[in-house]
């Protein structure tokens, strides 16, 4: 018979890595919605409407296609677990390189985000 607990323990990654993707999805939406706040601020500012949304609609997409791919890999991995534990396999203790790499790309993106805020905008 199998313990509960291991199973429990992967039902817990899988919702805090549905979590993420939804969090990066809505992040993703701010960010894209972002241009149009400019926009609207430019528009006030000047009387001109800027021809494109700019970049944060890129960002923001980019985001939400992340969070997507986040949330599909998270259930593929879950799946997978899932059965090696029926098996009776050993889980591998493994450094996650999709966290790792989510990290890293999230704190790139935050610092890109921080810096064009406090060098790029119209002052």
């Amino acid at each position: 018979m199998h313990d509960p607990r291991v199973f429990y323990a992967a039902e817990r990654t899988l919702l805090a890595w549905i979590r993420t993707g939804l969090a990066m999805m809505g992040f993703g939406f701010v960010v894209a919605r972002f241009g149009l706040l400019l926009r609207e601020l430019a528009h006030a500012r000047s009387g001109e409407v800027p021809a494109t949304p700019g970049q944060s609609l890129w960002f923001g997409t980019a985001l939400i296609v992340g969070g997507v791919i986040v949330l599909s890999t998270a259930v593929a991995f879950y799946c997978r677990d899932i059965g090696r534990i029926r098996r009776g396999e050993v889980l591998p203790a493994k450094l996650n390189l999709l966290a790792v790499s989510l990290g890293v790309c999230l704190a790139a993106l935050g610092m890109g985000m921080a810096a064009y805020l406090v060098w790029w905008l119209p002052r």
